[in-house]
């Protein structure tokens, strides 16, 4: 039986971050050019002085095969920090041996340990993965769209205020 390890990520793991990131953009088929996910981005926004995220690492046997990078939210309505998770992925080769689960029970322990009101993500509509997060009680919140502003964007709109 394979070993299996979820844990904290650490500095010296940026390199496996940004692995696994440019292997979730070929699953969504994106192009790696696409991912401008650094090492020295990773040390910086997530284990610099005021991190902006965590991630957590499943290992089987020994080596990182997925990650769940994470960051706090509010919800102004619960006066309340929830969880967001931004993205959850592991390798194909080592899907089945469930560690998708370990990864999204210990998120689950880390919001519950740190009083966290919710717990969201988001979910392409056609990854199959969505049957997955239904099975453990996530709720599709259909009353909702998701809008993004992208950099090019943002600059305009900030040139117009």
């Amino acid at each position: 039986m394979p070993k299996k390890l979820v844990r904290p990520a650490i500095p010296e793991d940026a390199a496996t971050i940004v692995r696994l990131v440019q292997s979730l953009a070929l699953y969504e088929k994106e192009p790696l050019e696409t991912v401008q996910l650094t090492e020295a981005g990773v040390l910086r926004d997530g284990f610099g002085d005021s991190p902006l995220f965590e991630t957590l690492l499943a290992e089987l046997d020994g080596t990182a095969v997925g990650f769940a990078l994470f960051f706090h939210n509010y919800s102004t309505w619960q006066g309340r920090a929830g969880l967001h998770l931004e993205d959850l992925y592991v390798e194909e080769h080592a899907r089945g041996n469930g560690l998708g689960m370990n990864l999204m029970t210990e998120l689950a322990r880390i919001a519950k340990e740190r009083g966290c009101a919710r717990f969201e993500l988001s979910v392409l509509d056609w990854n199959p993965t969505r049957e997955f997060y239904h099975q453990i009680g996530f709720e599709n919140m259909e009353e909702w769209l998701s809008y993004r502003l992208n950099e090019p964007g943002i600059a305009k709109l900030a040139r117009e205020l």
